[in-house]
């Protein structure tokens, strides 16, 4: 793990005196945010076990210390251009809860992770209504960064209704 993923890393284990920390990515030509409190671990490309029947954004599933967690390219759920992984690309372990209350793992495969920034809650802004590939159900907000948007995602409603669901969806109709 280089230096940069190693610094980011250090301040996700140091997550719990933050509430207003966002982990930015690289995806594409966007940045994209997530709650620091949802990231259990950033780990280097890995390959997957695939599972058939599965959309084609699910990579398949890696085994990260006992437990099955599924692997997504967000590239591909995206809709965005498909890349080539190489030495950057990253899988983000996320958790989030669903209805019940239960915890769900699930790993993002992104181009890159880019920084932890604090973000306060009043300075993310609501996202326009746009009919895009991203679901604006998905998104938290837009905040401004320096000289840069980041589009901060909303990972419950992503992990369970963009992924998820549609997952569940796909192997009911088989």
């Amino acid at each position: 793990m280089d230096t940069n993923l190693e610094n980011i890393q250090e301040q996700i284990n140091q997550k719990n005196d933050h509430d207003d920390q966002v982990l930015s990515f690289i995806l594409g030509r966007e940045e994209y945010g997530v709650d620091i409190l949802t990231v259990q671990e950033i780990k280097g490309w890995e390959k997957t076990t695939a599972i058939p029947n599965t959309p084609e954004y699910v990579m398949g599933v890696i085994n990260l210390r006992g437990a099955v967690v599924p692997i997504i390219d967000l590239r591909v759920r995206f809709g965005l251009d498909n890349i080539t992984y190489n030495e950057s690309t990253v899988v983000i372990i996320l958790r989030a809860e669903d209805e019940s209350g239960s915890q769900k793992i699930i790993g993002l495969v992104v181009d890159g992770v880019s920084d932890v920034y604090s973000i306060n809650a009043t300075e993310i802004q609501g996202s326009p209504d746009m009919n895009g590939t991203i679901h604006t159900d998905y998104v938290n907000g837009l905040a401004t960064v320096g000289d840069k948007m980041l589009v901060v995602l909303n990972v419950n409603q992503l992990i369970n209704e963009g992924i998820l669901a549609s997952i569940k969806k796909s192997l009911n109709a088989e």
